[in-house]
């Protein structure tokens, strides 16, 4: 295998490892031979020197050639700038000691130089590569857009003859994807000639996908070289001593905390994961304090890059003996041996913990070992779920997005920037590009047409940045395109942080959320990067801090778009509870111990979790079982909850469209919330309807139009057309060499949408109807993004589909109290927020989660009889005198005599009637007594009917439709069209609450909401706790130390040692 490399080359691979690794046997004669390659192989497997080698080795051959000074010949592209500092340590070591052996041999190397830029990189060196270039250059897919632009760097570029791409994965999925497959195309264009590309990544699928976006559509798949993604693993889940609920307590994060610590000490070197900068913060200090001062690291993206060097090295080098991190470290960098990976909370995806866990176990034969600690209920069955899936072999699905418009204007305005071209040898170029390959002649027109008219036509074409001549064909750049290209390209949007800055160093510490930066004063104390920080000032852009000596700090935060479960992840969560649902406690628990890597004691709280939702819901929420519950709040109102656990793209979107259902309904803005596993929409008093109708209130027909009103009156869209504009260099992101700040950008981004669409900021009190939106590339392209990149438009189109057909099962429930399974929905994090109402002021707070009876009084949300009659008793008039008879009547509207008479009121109404207060009148069922002030009500047309069977409903309680209409002696349709106006206005509330009815009953919904509040009363009344004296009396009783209990003999010794069996006690007390 190593005899096609040089001498040099070879001696030093045998010297230094051996043997190639299977993914380094399988894909160098592929490279040998010049073709385009697509490794894919689990972390640790070699794969980067697997690319680089035949690199090295041609390099080492032309090291004498005069041309081997004057271009670069290798452009490696890295998603993180950590990714890419790591390679060039990585690389340093094999070339010198390929000096080293070139020295020895009599035949001295010339030096291979190898240089990174990317965002990171100062000044001079930028300025010293471009004065002497580097043979092998390391870069990001931003930096090389740049390079690619300047003309300075664009001269060593030409002479490029390989590129490769690390962890292709990373940004397959979004559109860094898009903008790179354009630059590899503008990387060929300028070489004059296909550069061989290599890929490399550990996980994607379908592979296939991968390849083409590696490659383009116009040449054919790469070789692919799959040694598989699947590795031995040592997965398991901890959990705490404690139960876990719906919210981490306090207490629970100490016990994570501590059993993190016990792992720490007893191994080497351990990373601990976490999803958020501002968890990253809080767990490294907490694990200092228990482990010591600069024993821990931190390391997340809004920290200096010289800080988060910092940290890698002293974890490779075992200084410290545990780094906290974000994804910051999840891809391939190098930090030496790892012994553990402990991952807080559940990962969100497959790819995520296959990855992470991967960064473990590095050594030869060493196995990666990964523990998960969870939070919740949820996050333990998510968690579950995922080490199950993994084990499996199961991986998500990567989706590349096809034709992003801004990514294309930026691309288009930079290629011209280069040199005039013709149309239609940049639609061909573009479509070269496979994330392109199905764009439309009209949109890239469209593009083309606003980067040459202006962005808007009515401001004129003062922000075109190309000249677009349509007679001759061709487009070349304005004047200022090529700068506006360089300091505002690259596909991550800009977010509104705050430099750190340290005094008197002016060294840059991290970066802050601007929201945090603002309501900070001086003197406050804060982490970042696991050390504490006092502020100076705060500045314009920056905060000036100095070193607070290890001060008690606060954690500060920083604000973004959590990503949602994957696809594949949520199958994989409703398989596991239709699993633990269909299996008895015991071999639930032991399938779970089996499957998932569980202790027997988290396998119990998970079937216990599974077991007491399926009590209260009489079903298990699953992808193929979607359940719809309601009941009322402390307030008053109701709760919505949907169990959908199909993830929070799908849940977002119905979310989004349900609330525009019933605003357009009802005509009342509702707060709402999205998770994972379902959706809560706080109910008002007006909101009535039959429960199992909120399955059929989003239409497919409609769904389209219906989340796009609701999308744009969300920030979704605000955030969504600023980041567009940015990326399509419609707004510019730097002004007179100073990056423009962020408020003044958001101001900019306000302006331009109110030239390109005034519906959108239009004064609400002049918008009737849905906004008409406009014809325009940039709003198509942010309204896609909304539907399909922050929800999943075509995934809940098959959900609802699947509904209308009975693929997907439904079942509405009213319950007594939420369901276990509703809990953490309802205490859902402000990420999950589809309103812009504050944490303070969310109805579904209003809930209250107190422990009750696991079967909810016998029966699935029943509610108990003896409420129902109490509330009965309650509600019925209490008449003592005239007077209040009258006053009944004014209430009820109409009573027929035997109601009067049974209710022993007769006197009463002949006294009303001999002063002429009240009178009779015929009705189908008899003669009723009406108020005089009430004869208006005998039209009996709706409204009439409405306040009659409303005033009855007030009375009466739960009842039927026949049953009020023989009370009334009306006929059932009329009652039946009271009844639907005030279901209409929010009044009555239909569905089954005596337990043991079939028919369809209707009740008050003030009443409604006393029976429940009755009916939790007496259920917390079962567990409630009792006085001291009690409790006494009951030890008493249990330890038979109350005369008649006691025990004696041979029995009584063995009832005794049957209580204390399993009590610790020391042997003196026996």
């Amino acid at each position: 295998m190593l005899a096609p490399f040089s001498p040099l080359v070879a001696r030093w691979f045998h010297e230094r490892f051996g043997r190639p690794t299977p993914v380094q046997e399988a894909g160098w004669p592929a490279i040998a031979r010049g073709e385009d390659t697509l490794l894919a192989a689990p972390t640790g497997s070699g794969k980067t020197l697997a690319a680089f080698l035949w690199s090295v080795d041609r390099l080492v051959r032309l090291v004498r050639e005069p041309a081997l000074e004057q271009r670069t010949h290798v452009v490696y592209v890295s998603p993180l700038k950590a990714l890419g500092n790591d390679v060039q340590r990585n690389l340093a070591r094999p070339l010198a000691e390929l000096a080293d052996l070139a020295a020895a041999s009599g035949e001295p190397l010339p030096d291979i130089r190898v240089f990174v830029r990317s965002g990171d990189t100062p000044p001079a060196e930028r300025q010293a590569m471009l004065r002497r270039p580097p043979q092998i250059l390391i870069t990001t897919p931003e930096s090389l857009y740049i390079l690619l632009t300047a003309e300075g760097s664009r001269r060593f570029l030409a002479g490029a003859g390989t590129v490769i791409v690390d962890e292709i994965h990373a940004v397959a999925a979004d559109k860094r994807g898009a903008h790179l497959a354009l630059s590899l195309e503008r990387l060929d264009a300028l070489a004059g000639r296909r550069l061989q590309r290599i890929g490399l990544s550990a996980t994607q699928r379908p592979i296939e996908e991968i390849a083409r976006l590696l490659v383009g559509t116009d040449e054919p798949l790469p070789t692919i070289i799959d040694v598989g993604h699947r590795r031995a693993l040592d997965l398991s889940i901890e959990i705490p001593d404690q139960e876990l609920g719906p919210i981490a307590t306090h207490e629970l994060w100490a016990d994570i905390y501590d059993r993190i610590v016990t792992h720490v000490r007893s191994h080497r070197t351990t990373i601990v994961f976490v999803n958020t900068r501002r968890l990253v913060e809080r767990v490294a200090h907490q694990l200092e304090e228990r482990l010591g001062t600069g024993r821990v690291a931190a390391h997340h993206g809004s920290m200096a890059r010289r800080i988060r060097l910092e940290a890698e090295a002293r974890l490779k080098s075992g200084e410290v003996p545990v780094v906290v991190a974000t994804a910051s470290l999840e891809l391939g960098i190098d930090v030496g041996s790892v012994d553990l990976v402990c991952h807080v909370g559940a990962p969100r995806a497959l790819a995520t913990l296959i990855q992470r866990v991967g960064r473990s176990g590095h050594a030869l034969g060493a196995v990666p070992r990964g523990i998960v600690f969870p939070l919740t209920r949820d996050d333990l069955v998510q968690a579950a779920a995922a080490v199950r899936a993994v084990r499996a072999g199961e991986l998500d699905r990567l989706r590349v997005p096809t034709n992003p418009l801004d990514i294309l204007a930026q691309q288009m305005v930079a290629l011209a920037a280069t040199g005039e071209i013709r149309i239609e040898d940049l639609w061909a170029f573009v479509r070269r590009a496979y994330p392109f390959r199905t764009l439309a002649r009209a949109d890239f027109d469209a593009v083309l047409d606003m980067l040459g008219d202006g962005v808007a036509t009515r401001r004129g074409r003062r922000g075109a940045l190309l000249h677009l001549d349509r007679v001759q064909g061709r487009v070349r750049a304005r004047r200022g395109a090529r700068l506006a290209a360089i300091t505002g390209g690259g596909a991550i949007p800009d977010t509104a942080d705050y430099d750190v800055v340290e005094e008197p160093q002016d060294l840059k510490v991290g970066t802050v959320n601007e929201d945090f930066a603002v309501e900070s004063m001086a003197g406050d104390i804060f982490l970042l990067g696991n050390r504490s920080w006092r502020i100076r000032r705060v500045e314009a852009g920056r905060v000036r801090v100095e070193d607070a000596a290890g001060a008690p700090p606060t954690v500060p935060f920083w604000l973004g778009e959590a990503p949602a479960r994957t696809p594949e992840l949520s199958t994989a969560v409703s398989e596991l509870r239709r699993a633990v649902a269909g299996r008895s406690p015991e071999e639930g628990v032991a399938w779970l111990v089996r499957e998932c890597g569980l202790a027997p004691d988290a396998a119990g709280q998970l079937v216990a979790y599974v077991a007491t939702t399926r009590a209260a819901l009489g079903t298990v929420p699953t992808r193929e079982c979607v359940v719809a519950e309601r009941f009322f709040d402390e307030a008053g109102g109701m709760q919505l909850v949907v169990h959908a656990p199909f993830g929070g793209r799908i849940n977002r979107a119905w979310g989004l469209a349900l609330r525009k259902r019933f605003c357009v309904t009802f005509n009342f803005e509702l707060q709402a919330a999205a998770t994972d596993d379902g959706l809560v929409i706080s109910l008002g008093e007006q909101h009535s309807f039959p429960l199992d109708a909120v399955f059929a209130m989003v239409r497919p027909a409609s769904l389209a139009e219906d989340l796009t009103q609701a999308a744009l009156a969300s920030p979704l869209f605000t955030n969504r057309w600023r980041w567009n504009a940015t990326r399509s260099l419609a707004l510019l992101r730097h002004e007179g060499g100073r990056r423009v700040p962020m408020p003044f950008q958001r101001m900019r981004a306000e302006d331009l949408l109110a030239a390109v669409f005034p519906a959108q900021v239009a004064c609400a009190d002049n918008v009737v109807g849905p906004i008409l939106i406009p014809d325009h590339p940039l709003v198509r392209e942010t309204i896609d993004n909304c539907l399909h990149e922050a929800m999943d438009l075509d995934g809940l189109q098959a959900v609802l589909g699947a509904i209308g057909c009975g693929e997907i099962a439904t079942r509405a429930i009213e319950t007594a109290a939420p369901s276990p399974m509703s809990h953490e929905i309802l205490n859902s994090n402000p990420y999950t927020y589809l309103d812009d109402a504050p944490l303070e002021e969310r109805r579904a707070r209003a809930v209250s989660l107190r422990r009750i009876d696991v079967d909810l009084a016998s029966g699935l949300g029943a509610l108990d009889p003896e409420a129902i009659a109490e509330v009965r008793a309650q509600a019925w008039p209490d008449v003592r005198d005239p007077d209040e008879l009258h006053d009944t009547l004014l209430s009820v509207g109409l009573l027929p005599e035997r109601e009067l008479v049974a209710a022993g009121w007769s006197e009463h109404a002949t006294d009303l009637l001999a002063t002429g207060r009240a009178g009779w009148t015929g009705t189908a069922g008899g003669r009723a007594l009406v108020a005089t002030e009430r004869t208006g009500l005998l039209a009996m047309e709706e409204e009439e009917l409405r306040t009659i069977v409303g005033g009855w409903l007030e009375c009466v309680g739960p009842t039927t439709a026949a049953a009020l209409a023989a009370r009334l002696g009306l006929g059932s349709s009329r009652v039946e069209i009271g009844l639907a106006a005030l279901e209409g206005t929010g009044a009555a509330l239909r569905g089954h609450f005596t337990p043991g009815t079939t028919d369809e009953e209707w009740c008050d919904r003030r009443l409604l909401a006393r029976i429940h509040r009755l009916t939790l009363g007496r259920l917390r009344r079962s567990i409630e706790p009792v006085p001291p004296a009690d409790f006494v009396r009951f030890l008493f009783r249990w330890q038979h130390v109350q005369p008649g209990t006691q025990l004696h003999g041979r029995d009584g010794l063995a009832e005794v040692l049957g209580q204390l069996q399993g009590l610790e006690l020391p042997a003196r007390a026996w």
